[in-house]
């Protein structure tokens, strides 16, 4: 996932700000946070596993977001691996609250295709 244009890099400072906003929520000590917070965290830190993960391989989805995904060229109707969850579910693995395996056990994932698990391999991407 290499290329990404400059003014698309996130830097680590960005991405803790953005989690650390909806981090009560993810706690369970806040209701959902307002819309504009919730896309940006998911939003930079689909961009940042984009950064650090290699090649273009695998698409991370986090609905309702617009095709919010960490491949930077998605394709129609969309590549052999795929991941797919929720914004919460997403936050939490990217925050190192949730581990993948536990996710998937209780269905917050869907991954397909035979690279979707390697994505597991980039998290946390807060620590």
């Amino acid at each position: 996932m290499t290329g990404v244009p400059p003014r698309h890099v996130v830097r680590p400072q960005q991405l803790v700000a953005a989690v650390a906003a909806v981090a009560p929520w993810l706690d369970g000590a806040a209701d959902t946070p307002a819309r504009s917070e919730l896309a940006a965290a998911v939003r930079l830190s689909l961009r940042t596993l984009g950064q650090v993960a290699p090649g273009r391989t695998v698409e991370v989805r986090v609905p309702p977001s617009p095709l919010c995904s960490a491949s930077p060229v998605p394709s129609i109707p969309g590549p052999p691996n795929v991941v797919e969850t929720d914004p919460r579910t997403w936050l939490e693995l990217a925050a190192g609250r949730l581990l993948w395996a536990d996710a998937a056990a209780a269905g917050r994932i869907t991954a397909s295709g035979t690279r979707a698990g390697e994505v597991a391999g980039w998290l946390p991407l807060v620590r």
